[in-house]
């Protein structure tokens, strides 16, 4: 082996990694756990971020309107993400914790009522939004301009947004049960298809119509469609984790109930973070179209270097639950604990890098000289709290893996509303620093957000909740 290359070893565990390990991760050595279900988990969650950067890419080539359109329609869509992900942060603690039972059975019943609350809750949503999406875009401050531009995008954007429900959620089914390989491939499969068809659609090359903004929202709605298939069939084909069979297919009155009872606290915990960034953008949107438009591109860039490391916090929260499940309560903490010291040498290294090159980063996307220093401004700043984040993620998504999502609900409502909010509009408006006190005021509530977690988690309560 040549100095400097990582050992046979290494690779042989990445290739396992990747086929999906049938390892039991609460028997084999802890660091091997995290590994074999981060290194899917990290892909997986970099695919996600691939569909924040690459709409943004090809649509800041059509002008500020057009990237203010994704800004505004991404900050409502929030809504939709924070309900995704608090039921499937419920439905991976319920499926890792009958795993760590091993009870196959339970875990295919919770799957199955998960999968039914969320076609439910996605036609309640998308529907309303093919009538309301101009509306919503005035709403959010856009202005005539925007709003003419980017109707159509934000009415399929947000209309579709049961697919994006569904996706997460069957996602994290495969989380809870370990099956991170296959949730990986499903984000890997609907970005392929979404780089083949964004500048396809928004630029009408070959036989495609030019349909600009509204392009990439054709492009990014069809490939989740299919990643959404392709989990369907993978859940009915069936694996040696999680089958779901046709006597399954039932609803269960107590599993549902249950399931609802932890999804509510979830959904609320990411419903506060995620309509804080409403009121952020709405607090930015009175700097004019350039403001919002840096906002976007350097939010779109941090959601990029961020996203890989919720494959980590992700795998924490399924080493929790099935740890639990198996009455191994030290080893989960010792997990989790690791798992934060991990991301922390991860988020610290990308964080440096943003700061120093944060200005040829924003050049990709634009040259407009309204828009580049205020994005580079807004990405360094953003930058500094790396390592708070990294912490606060991994410890956040272990009370969410181990069933407890009030804690975090607390944590949140009083970092992003009591803190954050106040703040930047004290920063913003009343100090006259502008979108620059906004960030500012994210940054500041993250690190407090990540201080108060750990404190909480050190506690240790988290062990004793039953689900």
């Amino acid at each position: 082996m040549t100095q400097g290359q990582p050992p046979p070893r290494f690779w042989a565990s990445v290739r396992e990694a990747l086929r999906g390990s049938h390892q039991d991760y609460t028997a084999i050595g802890i660091d091997r756990a995290i590994f074999l279900l981060a290194v899917p988990m990290v892909l997986e969650m970099a695919m996600e971020s691939l569909f924040a950067v690459v709409d943004v890419f090809w649509v800041a080539r059509l002008g500020a309107n057009s990237v203010a359109t994704i800004g505004l329609t991404e900050s409502l869509l929030t809504l939709v993400v924070a309900i995704a992900m608090g039921l499937g942060l419920s439905t991976t603690a319920m499926v890792a914790r009958r795993t760590g039972e091993k009870d196959p059975e339970g875990a295919a019943v919770a799957a199955v009522q998960a999968i039914a609350l969320g076609v439910g809750i996605s036609l309640v949503m998308g529907l309303p939004c093919l009538f309301l999406a101009p509306r919503l875009l005035s709403v959010m401050g856009a202005t005539p301009a925007i709003v003419q531009v980017g109707s159509a995008y934000a009415r399929i954007v947000l209309s579709a947004s049961g697919v994006l429900v569904l996706l997460f959620l069957n996602n994290a089914i495969f989380r809870g049960v370990g099956d991170a390989a296959i949730a990986m491939r499903v984000l890997w499969l609907s970005n392929l298809i979404n780089l083949v068809l964004d500048p396809c659609l928004i630029f009408g090359v070959g036989p495609f119509p030019r349909l600009g903004v509204t392009g990439a929202a054709v492009a990014t709605t069809t490939g989740r469609s299919i990643g959404l298939l392709f989990q369907v069939f993978m859940l009915l084909r069936g694996s040696d984790r999680i089958r779901i069979l046709r006597r399954q297919l039932r609803l269960e009155v107590s599993v549902m109930l249950r399931l609802i009872k932890v999804s509510v606290a979830g959904v609320v915990q990411f419903l506060i973070g995620q309509a804080s960034w409403i009121v952020l953008v709405r607090i930015i949107s009175v700097f004019g179209g350039a403001a919002i438009a840096s906002y976007t591109i350097a939010i779109r860039i941090m959601i990029f270097v961020i996203l890989p490391s919720w494959g980590l916090a992700n795998a924490a929260a399924t080493l929790v639950g099935q740890n639990l499940g198996a009455g191994e309560p030290d080893r989960a903490e010792q997990s989790v604990w690791r798992t934060g010291f991990y991301n922390m040498l991860f988020m610290g290294t990308v964080g440096v890098l943003c700061i120093i090159f944060a200005h040829p980063m924003i050049r990709v996307f634009t040259n407009d000289p309204a828009v580049v220093p205020l994005a580079v401004s807004a990405l360094r700043i953003l930058s500094f709290g790396n390592i708070g984040y990294a912490y606060g993620m991994v410890m956040l998504q272990a009370f969410n893996g181990a069933g407890d999502t009030r804690t975090p609900t607390v944590v949140n409502f009083f970092g992003y509303w009591v803190l954050e909010i106040p703040l930047a509009y004290a920063l913003a408006i009343r100090a006259g620093f502008e979108s620059r006190g906004a960030y500012l005021s994210i940054l500041i509530a993250e690190m407090a957000i990540a201080a108060a977690s750990m404190m909480l988690f050190r506690r240790g309560r988290w062990k004793s909740l039953r689900i």
